[in-house]
């Protein structure tokens, strides 16, 4: 006699991971090391404080238990001065500890924190098998689609399907006399792979600090997660990061972490110029540009060496220099999607000219969701042929 079973949802009192030690006191560490700009020291100092307030320790597991751990599975390393290999006598807390040696982080841990950066903000997502994206738009390409279609002349012989072909053969000409003409052939149908090359133009003005907020972490766990999702998921797109002030330079991906901001100006044109020039020399690509910036352009660096700044108001002269970047970048089919985390009206207005002029987005925002937009915005993008 069978047994009917009853099946359904079962709700039960939520129970937290159970997490080790270390790795309650590693998830904490690494927030806090993103914050300080891979100061580790100073998220020490943080992690020491919070422990005297939470309790995070006890006498079977302390904080300097958790820095061997942090030694031992490579996540930090110790340096020592060659010219001092004693060590010196550093109160507890300085950069010099008791030994003389200087804590800093790993590759290991810096790929972890990018990780870590596209699973807070992107969510967990697999890992794809190709890491390409399609067009929706067939054509010759390497991508089957499971459809067909008859033969056109220029068709690789390799996309013919023989058993279709051979059906077509024998429906035309019967089974008596086998042959196999042009028109029997049929050819299954593939797509193109669209390849993206990305620059990400982060501002480090001084203002991304300014104000009682933190601008420029969010800006960095961004860039951070974009890397490790172009890095996993789709590893034939590009992605360059370059940051601006008084100037414009590119970064290593390896050196997000260590991003700071600095006592500069925002030269927007800089940054542009050096983000299309960058984007030039990628070939059989489609190409984009996103720009985080909190403020407006206040400098602009002059033929002679010198530079100029306004930082009052919107200066016509380098307003009227950023529209003229944003109409270059239109020609050369280069789109800039402009993420704007301050929310001035004149700010506001200043950016829907400037996306305009580029025919490009533009999404005014706060910090909250800033990497779902982005990400958003990356994925569409992909699924749609930028000509160039």
């Amino acid at each position: 006699m069978a047994m009917n079973t009853r099946k359904g949802f079962r709700f039960t009192t939520y129970e937290a991971p159970d997490q080790t030690p270390f790795e309650k006191l590693f998830e904490i560490f690494q927030e806090l090391i993103t914050h300080t700009s891979g100061d580790v020291e100073e998220a020490l100092d943080w992690l020491r404080e919070l422990d005297k307030e939470y309790e995070l320790t006890d006498d079977d597991y302390t904080i300097d238990d958790f820095i061997e751990d942090l030694k031992a599975k490579g996540y930090i390393r110790e340096e020592f001065d060659t010219d001092n290999p004693e060590g010196g006598q550093g109160e507890e807390g300085d950069e010099e500890g008791p030994r003389g040696g200087i804590l800093s982080i790993t590759a290991k841990l810096e790929r972890m924190l990018r990780q870590r950066a596209l699973d807070q903000i992107f969510g967990k997502l697999k890992r794809s098998g190709a890491g390409n994206h399609r067009t929706g738009k067939s054509g010759r390409g390497d991508e089957h689609t499971g459809e067909f279609r008859e033969y056109r002349f220029g068709d690789a012989l390799e996309h013919i399907s023989m058993t279709e072909s051979l059906k077509n053969a024998q429906v035309n000409h019967g089974l008596d006399s086998f042959s196999l003409n042009e028109d029997d052939l049929v050819v299954e149908d593939t797509q193109h792979k669209a390849q993206m090359s990305t620059v990400l133009m982060i501002d480090i003005s001084h203002s991304m600090i300014l104000y009682g907020e933190d601008r420029i972490t969010p800006a960095k766990k961004v860039a951070m997660a974009l890397a490790e999702l172009i890095t996993t998921r789709y590893p034939k797109d590009t992605l360059d990061i370059l940051v601006f002030g008084n100037d414009a330079w590119p970064i290593p991906i390896k050196d997000l972490p260590y991003l700071k901001v600095g006592p500069y100006h925002t030269n927007t044109v800089a940054g542009l110029q050096l983000a299309m020039d960058m984007l030039r020399r990628k070939r059989n690509t489609n190409k984009q540009i996103f720009m985080i910036t909190d403020g407006k352009p206040s400098c602009l660096r002059l033929p002679n060496g010198d530079y100029y700044k306004n930082s009052v108001g919107l200066d016509d002269y380098i307003v009227e220099k950023c529209y003229a970047m944003a109409q270059q970048a239109r020609k050369l089919h280069i789109p800039i999607t402009t993420f704007m985390i301050a929310q001035d009206p004149y700010l506001m207005q200043f950016v829907r000219e400037f996306t305009q002029a580029n025919r490009g987005k533009a999404f005014y925002t706060g910090l909250k969701g800033l990497g779902e937009m982005i990400f958003e915005d990356y994925e569409q993008n992909r699924k749609r042929r930028i000509k160039g």
